[in-house]
């Protein structure tokens, strides 16, 4: 199977948010390179929201490009066997983390918003990475910052499509 077609039947049996679903199956119908950053029209990517529950955090990392507190994530890459690989895998280059496993169900959220030309939109596929315990982060290239937050310091500090994520995220855990 290729990440392709992985992603076409993750996004099939994901049973919320409808018509962004949709949306997503209409961009891949209409665009078969639609999961590649080189699609200018959008492309899919994968993310995770890195959380520790048993302290009741999350680690955010404050991205290079965007300057904004976001959870780790990503493009595509070639070696990706499926989307929720590639969601660990950016989770874990980005975190620092070794060992991280992705929240049973599937993707928690979708989230589709726009970025700077020459594309025009992310195509967000968003899991859940819980951390192992006692587990030590890093900075990556990628990123000014990785710190984490408690749960309700969240709100303060990134945007609101964080916020719904960890409110889908501690809803799962």
């Amino acid at each position: 199977m290729s990440l392709y077609d992985d992603v076409v039947l993750v996004l099939k049996g994901y049973e919320d948010q409808g018509e962004l679903r949709q949306a997503y199956l209409d961009h891949l119908a209409a665009h078969p390179d639609g999961i590649w950053k080189a699609c200018h029209a959008g492309h899919v990517t994968a993310s995770a929201l890195v959380v520790d529950p048993e302290r009741g955090r999350v680690l955010l990392t404050l991205h290079r490009k965007l300057r904004m507190w976001l959870q780790m994530g990503g493009h595509c890459e070639p070696g990706d066997a499926t989307l929720a690989e590639a969601a660990l895998r950016e989770a874990t280059e980005e975190s620092g983390i070794p060992g991280l496993t992705l929240l049973p169900g599937g993707p928690v959220r979708l989230d589709r918003h726009s970025i700077p030309a020459p594309c025009h939109w992310h195509f967000d596929v968003q899991y859940a990475a819980v951390a192992p315990s006692g587990a030590a982060h890093a900075v990556s290239d990628e990123s000014l910052d990785v710190r984490w937050f408690a749960y309700d310091e969240v709100a303060e500090v990134a945007d609101d499509s964080v916020v719904r994520l960890l409110e889908a995220v501690r809803a799962r855990i």
